[in-house]
């Protein structure tokens, strides 16, 4: 937790004084340096690329680039400082023209969803870390599948099969087991689903005798787990989305940006 707070005071001291700083140049040179857009223009790209740079030194580990931790902070506080940059290389007015706009436009999205990504980043482990432990995503199908075999076993034919159950798993659990369900109730924290159909199962156990409701019970674990891992695709899978998301926005800004540049010195000669 000390580490933690550490980490949250420094990086919001160091984008407030890069941001200060940042700020009285601007007021100080705006109007008195030569090229000073372009100046402006060429850091904030600098800064951006660094950003990133940040996703594909995650797929290289071996580099020598240091702690992935420290990393991850600086790729967070520099994209706040970004916000600055931005403001102060468009003089703090809404770009026109259709070129401009898009790729204000594109900025805006990608900070945007570089923003949701940071509170699901910080919301979302969490929350997975009280519902069974860690669940690999790319298993979740398999674990499902077997998952829905032992239902179909207990429910259809292991020993003599119960025609309560039966009738029940057919017309209840069959589509429950086999696939994710609920997504969007799991994303809210609702544990509704889970709660009615344990209702149902409970409303059944008083019809059954005592090797039924055994079986029931069974069956009933077999639910819980069920549910876990829909909680754990539905979690996984928002955070795989924001990727999918967030990545191909920030390099059509990329994309954009050298466009940019290259119709800025192409049609002013660049900086003289």
């Amino acid at each position: 937790m000390k580490r933690i707070r550490r980490q949250l005071f420094t990086g919001i001291v160091s984008l407030g004084v890069a941001s200060a700083v940042a700020l009285m140049a601007h007021a100080q040179f705006s109007r008195v340096l030569p090229n000073y857009a372009y100046l402006t223009g060429w850091l904030l790209f600098a800064v951006m690329v660094t950003l990133a740079a940040y996703n594909v030194w995650k797929k290289l580990p071996f580099l020598p680039l240091g702690n992935s931790e420290n990393w991850l902070q600086f790729h967070i506080y520099a994209g706040f400082f970004t916000v600055v940059l931005f403001l102060i290389h468009v003089n703090f007015r809404v770009p026109t023209g259709g070129f401009e706009g898009t790729l204000a436009w594109l900025y805006v999205l990608v900070t945007g969803s570089g923003m949701v990504g940071l509170v699901l980043s910080r919301v979302l482990p969490r929350r997975l870390s009280t519902r069974g432990g860690e669940v690999i995503y790319e298993k979740i199908p398999a674990l499902r599948h077997a998952l829905q075999q032992s239902a179909e076993a207990l429910a259809l034919g292991e020993g003599t099969p119960s025609p309560a159950i039966a009738e029940f798993y057919g017309r209840k659990l069959a589509g429950f087991f086999s696939g994710p369900r609920s997504f969007w109730r799991h994303l809210l924290e609702s544990r509704q689903p889970l709660n009615a159909v344990m209702v149902e199962l409970e409303d059944l156990r008083r019809y059954l005798n005592d090797p039924e409701r055994a079986t029931l019970e069974k069956l009933a674990h077999l639910v819980r787990q069920k549910d876990g891992l829909d909680y754990h695709h539905a979690v996984q899978t928002t955070l795989k989305l924001w990727l999918f998301i967030h990545l191909p926005l920030t390099y059509s800004l990329m994309i954009f940006s050298l466009l940019h540049l290259v119709l800025v010195f192409a049609f002013s000669g660049g900086a003289r």
